[in-house]
C-alpha cells in the first residue's frame, strides 16, 4: 500500500468519529465566594444558580442576595447562536446570544441598566470531573469595564 493512500485512510476515519460531547450545565450551582473575583462590584453575600441545559436550550434561574436585597434573575439561550430575549436586573430587557466555542460556552448580552447601555461576555467552563463551574464575565458600559470570575461548585 502507498503512503498516500494509508494517509487517506487514516483521515478519513478520524473524519468518521462522531464529535465529542458538549459540556452539560445542568445543576444546581452555588457560588464560592472564597475562590471568585468580583472586581471592582461589591460581592454578594450568597449566590446560587439552577441550570437546565438541554442542547441547544439552557435557562438559568439565579438568586442573589446582597447588602441592597435579595434578587432573581431568570433567562433562556440557545446555543446555536440565535438570539434571545430576556428580563434583565431593573426591569429591562436584555438580548443575549450564545455559542460554542470549542467546550466553553460564550454568552454575549446587550442590555440597559437605568441610563446606561452595557455590553456583557461570559465564557462557561465546566471542569472535568462535572463538579465547578467558571464563568469568566466582563462588562463594558460608560461608566467603565469590569471583570469578573465566579467559580461555581455543584451542590
Amino acid at each position: 500500500m502507498s503512503r498516500r493512500f494509508l494517509i487517506g485512510v487514516v483521515f478519513l476515519a478520524a473524519a468518521a468519529l462522531p464529535a465529542p460531547a458538549k459540556p452539560n450545565f445542568s445543576g444546581d450551582w452555588k457560588v464560592d465566594l472564597s475562590k471568585s473575583e468580583f472586581g471592582q462590584m461589591p460581592a454578594p453575600n450568597s449566590m446560587t444558580i439552577k441550570v437546565t441545559h438541554a442542547e441547544p436550550k439552557v435557562t438559568s434561574a439565579t438568586r442573589m442576595a446582597s447588602d441592597m436585597g435579595e434578587f432573581e434573575i431568570n433567562a433562556t439561550y440557545t446555543t446555536d447562536g440565535k438570539e434571545t430575549t430576556n428580563q434583565g436586573a431593573g426591569g429591562g430587557t436584555t438580548t443575549s446570544t450564545a455559542k460554542w466555542d470549542g467546550d466553553a460556552l460564550i454568552i454575549s448580552t446587550k442590555g440597559r441598566f437605568g441610563d446606561n447601555d452595557f455590553t456583557m461576555t461570559e465564557k462557561w467552563t465546566l471542569s472535568e470531573d462535572g463538579k465547578t463551574i467558571t464563568i469568566d464575565r466582563t462588562f463594558h458600559s460608560a461608566m467603565g469595564d469590569a471583570a469578573q470570575k465566579l467559580i461555581l461548585t455543584k451542590q
